[in-house]
């Protein structure tokens, strides 16, 4: 299936996050998933390289809006690129191309990645398809929307989202749709 990867920009290869990320790519591209990814540096090169060095497919999802503010390309793991105009074109591309998606550690944009698809699972515009958010971050980030935001966030709602303590634990819940 085709999986997006949500996460941060900033993490370099010697960061714990750009590790987890590399395995997450090798382990999805091992049982046989096709990796989508912003397409750029952090996570999504991490991801994107894990992936193409196990020898799976990698769509690096890029804009002509992210490279005017920041010049940069897509990484050298992204087999095939989906250049987009803008960051919302590449957002809903990301994610009404998945057949799943997971998150991992990240910030402002990733946290409206997965807003926007929960929202979109939600509202029944995305057929279901697993949300899977990696970290205990994301479990501690919910945990106060849920407590603070309890009546807008009501149970049915929250099924939505699942969280995974780790990257085995995330791609051992996709096996298991979820």
């Amino acid at each position: 299936m085709r999986v997006t990867v949500f996460g941060s920009a900033s993490p370099k290869p010697t960061h714990p996050v750009y590790e987890q990320a590399l395995t997450l790519g090798q382990l999805l591209a091992r049982n046989g998933h096709t990796v989508l990814t912003g397409g750029y540096m952090g996570t999504m090169e991490a991801v994107s390289r894990g992936a193409g060095e196990a020898g799976g497919h990698v769509i690096g999802v890029t804009c002509s809006q992210i490279e005017t503010w920041r010049p940069i390309k897509a990484n050298p793991w992204v087999k095939e690129e989906w250049q987009k105009d803008s960051l919302k074109e590449r957002l809903f591309t990301l994610i009404e191309s998945c057949e799943a998606a997971m998150a991992l550690p990240g910030g402002p944009g990733t946290l409206a990645e997965i807003a926007t698809t929960w929202n979109l699972l939600i509202i029944g515009a995305l057929p279901t398809r697993p949300l899977i958010l990696i970290g205990d971050g994301w479990q501690a980030v919910f945990d106060q929307v849920y407590k603070s935001m309890g009546e807008f966030t009501p149970y049915n709602q929250r099924v939505y989202l699942k969280f995974a303590h780790n990257v085995q634990a995330a791609v051992e819940m996709l096996a298991n749709k979820g």
